[in-house]
């Protein structure tokens, strides 16, 4: 869970990297694909995985893939020589920096856990591996973070990677910062800049910033109130920009607190704007060409949700339309902590494409954009 994986990522911090991307403090030069074919096959042979030839815009790479654990996973290298993506290392963090301005992504391994974050966001979903010595990440994470798509072959192995067309948009992050002693506060969030409709900007950047800034003005009050022999507080927040296409910009905030006691405590807000109006979409906005959507809906979360572990009990509907994400062609669905689970299942979140969810031909965004 977001929360406690934060926590342990910063805890074991310090542990030592096992992703053998570094030598002497420097990364490693790319790799001849030959060699690294070679080195990969011979893990692979053991443990029963197969290689997977990587193509940018159908032009094949010097690095080698593979099929893991019914995934695709690529070679951080792959990100750095093929996508261009800049690679850092941080020592001191023990954490790799993948990517730039809303695409960058933390990547932390050591010898006790693992973690990654895009934008100060934690990815529970996602994890690096140290395989046969490189670095390794799911491709899920870059279609889904990064801006990118892919054409995935199973049968010849080869995954084409292309650019995903992307709104003619700028987004920046913006930051609140508050270095109280003992109770530090670092909360990152998106505006946007680029659209026509100065109106439409200026409503999308309020709603998101009115969210972050609502949060830092409750924890300076938890701050003030701070007994003095008490454990030190600790408040950030980010986001994930997880559709930006089609006139729709979708994005997911989350904010962690932690105010003493046996666990702190995670809020997670999601946002889909129509950038030609600025309009906050709800759930009936994207499914509206099907007049049944709320009850059909209803019944799949319903049904989902108690197979889930960590089920409460009470759920009876959707009680708001506004927890939901995009996704290319998909919609995701999530809870809050202890809304319907235990705390330990984290948040739940159900996944479904448009195409089981509208009629044949219709789009969730018709007339949005």
């Amino acid at each position: 869970m977001k929360n406690m994986k934060k926590k342990q990522a910063r805890k074991w911090g310090a542990g030592i990297v096992a992703a053998g991307v570094l030598l002497g403090g420097g990364l490693l030069p790319a790799e001849a694909g030959q060699a690294a074919a070679a080195a990969v096959q011979a893990v692979q042979s053991k443990a029963g995985q197969s290689l997977v030839v990587l193509k940018v815009n159908g032009t094949i790479t010097p690095q080698t893939g593979m099929v893991r654990e019914g995934k695709v996973w690529v070679p951080v290298t792959f990100l750095r020589d093929s996508l261009g993506m800049p690679l850092t290392y941080d020592k001191a963090e023990k954490a790799y920096t993948i990517g730039k301005g809303t695409a960058k992504v933390k990547l932390t391994v050591s010898e006790y856990e693992n973690s990654i974050s895009v934008n100060n966001f934690y990815l529970n979903e996602y994890e690096g591996k140290n395989i046969n010595n490189r670095l390794f990440v799911p491709f899920d994470l870059i279609s889904d973070f990064l801006g990118y798509k892919g054409d995935w072959n199973a049968a010849s192995g080869r995954l084409n990677v292309v650019s995903k067309p992307q709104n003619a948009i700028t987004i920046k992050t913006e930051s609140i910062v508050k270095a109280h002693k003992d109770a530090p506060v670092k909360l990152d969030y998106p505006q946007v800049s680029g659209l026509a409709n100065a109106a439409a900007q200026k409503t999308i950047n309020d709603t998101i910033k009115q969210t972050f800034t609502k949060f830092a003005a409750e924890a300076e009050k938890e701050i003030a109130n701070k007994p003095s022999d008490d454990r030190p507080y600790e408040y950030d927040g980010g986001y994930v920009i997880t559709y930006n296409q089609d006139g729709i910009l979708s994005l997911i905030t989350q904010q962690y607190e932690y105010n003493g006691g046996a666990h702190g405590m995670t809020y997670r807000n999601a946002f889909t704007f129509s950038l030609k109006d600025g309009k906050r979409l709800l759930i009936g906005d994207v499914l509206k060409a099907n007049p049944n959507y709320k009850k059909e809906l209803n019944a799949k979360l319903s049904k989902l949700i108690k197979a889930d572990g960590g089920y409460l009990g009470g759920f009876n509907g959707l009680n708001t339309e506004k927890n939901f994400y995009v996704k290319d062609g998909k919609m995701v669905v999530f809870f809050q902590l202890y809304e319907y689970t235990a705390y330990a299942a984290g948040f739940p979140q159900f996944e479904f494409t448009f195409k089981e969810l509208l009629p044949s031909g219709s789009s969730p965004f018709a007339g949005l954009k």
